[in-house]
């Protein structure tokens, strides 16, 4: 018998649904590899070289019928080692996002992430470059928004430090911990630091509460990444034309901002604001459902029901728990809670991890717009490991277009 890791001959041709002359055209071709047996006698297929084989030949057979579906939740369209949402769950290189959320820090998702230790993201250098210079740079935009300062100062930086980024493991690994800290320093208009980040957020926001605090944990653990949403899929087309680290998280910033990625939270700060001050609250959600906000093929209202969540999000499921659980005396969390329970009742639909944000925001007292910023500086560290990915991969993300338009007749 082969090893469990293998497949013969016969079988790899069993899953692939072709004969076993195709399967050896196959190799001929380089499209798949095979192996002697400890006898020498017989080829052994690697049975995860199969099934992706396999499952690549499916999406084939369905783009004709699907391709226009491909860019709006449609089959695969790049293969990644890096995140799974399958079966109401998220998981990070395997393991279950949200058990991790539980204890783990954001670096401790980076070294899962970016496949390195915990202990190499810890001592890479907190900034490459003098400490008055961001500080200067800090003061001069100290009255533009978090994203805008942090969109200003990311090309800023990258400017001081040299283009390394395709030059080696640990080149790599240092620009990937600078950008990391930068994007968070400059989204609370801090200096960068070694210490973790969700403690850095704590300090800026005045949050002294132990529970509070792993909070904020949890929440930039669950925000890591979410396989290949607008942000993710953006930052690996930039990275994908060769560019460097700081012009590919710029551009994934620029797009997690869009009002139907990571800004959705803005919509959902308005909403909560205007729920807050309605006099009957069945009644304002019943008008705001009326005029469906996204239209018939989007969510009936911001915040709520996720497509790859149909039984609901477990990001929010997880971070509302934990928001009961440490809100102050004083808070607006019987607000939120009846806003999720009267949307829930009325429609079926669950909170998503937006949601959840502007949660934490509203009910621990945040800055406006903390929300985005705990999406943005967990994300950054999705968006690192798929640019690592799509580096080693080395190939030129470049789809192609149906042309629908006139064409010319020819004389």
């Amino acid at each position: 018998m082969p090893p469990s890791h293998s497949l013969t001959a016969a079988e790899a041709a069993a899953t692939l649904g072709i004969s076993l002359p195709t399967l050896y055209a196959y190799v001929s071709r380089g499209m798949l590899s095979s192996s002697p047996d400890a006898q020498g006698k017989h080829r052994l297929y690697d049975a995860g070289e199969v099934r992706r084989l396999a499952r690549r030949k499916e999406d084939g057979k369905r783009a004709g019928k699907v391709a226009q579906k491909v860019l709006d939740w449609g089959v695969p369209v790049l293969e990644s080692s890096i995140t799974l949402v399958a079966d109401g769950r998220l998981l990070y290189r395997g393991h279950d996002a949200m058990e991790l959320a539980r204890t783990a820090s954001l670096e401790d998702i980076a070294a899962l992430l970016w496949e390195c230790s915990a202990r190499r993201i810890a001592d890479a250098p907190a900034v490459p470059f003098a400490a008055a210079q961001w500080a200067a740079w800090l003061k001069l935009w100290s009255d533009s928004t978090p994203l805008d300062r942090a969109l200003v100062l990311l090309p800023a930086a990258a400017a001081q430090m040299p283009r390394v980024w395709a030059l080696g493991r640990d080149a790599q690994l240092d620009t990937a911990c600078a950008v990391m800290r930068l994007l968070a320093a400059a989204m609370v208009s801090a200096a960068p630091s070694n210490e973790p980040l969700h403690k850095q957020l704590a300090s800026a926001w005045n949050i002294r509460n132990r529970q509070q605090a792993g909070l904020l944990r949890a929440a930039l653990v669950a925000c890591a990444d979410h396989e290949l949403n607008a942000s993710t899929f953006t930052v690996r087309c930039i990275t994908s034309t060769g560019t460097h680290l700081f012009g590919a998280v710029a551009g994934g910033l620029a797009a997690l901002a869009g009002p139907r990625h990571g800004g959705e939270t803005v919509r959902i700060a308005a909403l909560l604001d205007e729920a807050s001050r309605a006099p009957d609250l069945d009644r304002y959600l019943a008008n705001r459902l009326a005029r469906h906000e996204h239209g018939a093929h989007g969510p009936v209202l911001s915040g709520f029901g996720h497509p790859l969540y149909p039984d609901g999000d477990p990001r929010a499921r997880l971070l509302l728990e934990m928001l009961a659980d440490c809100a102050p005396g004083r808070s607006p969390l019987g607000e939120v809670q009846a806003i999720a329970r009267t949307v829930r009742d009325t429609t079926g639909a669950e909170p998503t991890v937006d949601f959840a944000l502007v949660a934490i925001e509203r009910v621990l007292g945040l800055p406006a717009g903390a929300a985005f910023t705990l999406f943005a500086v967990g994300r950054v560290v999705g968006w690192i490991a798929h640019a690592m990915e799509q580096t080693r991969d080395g190939r030129l993300i470049r789809p192609r277009a149906r042309y629908i338009g006139e064409i010319e007749a020819r004389p």
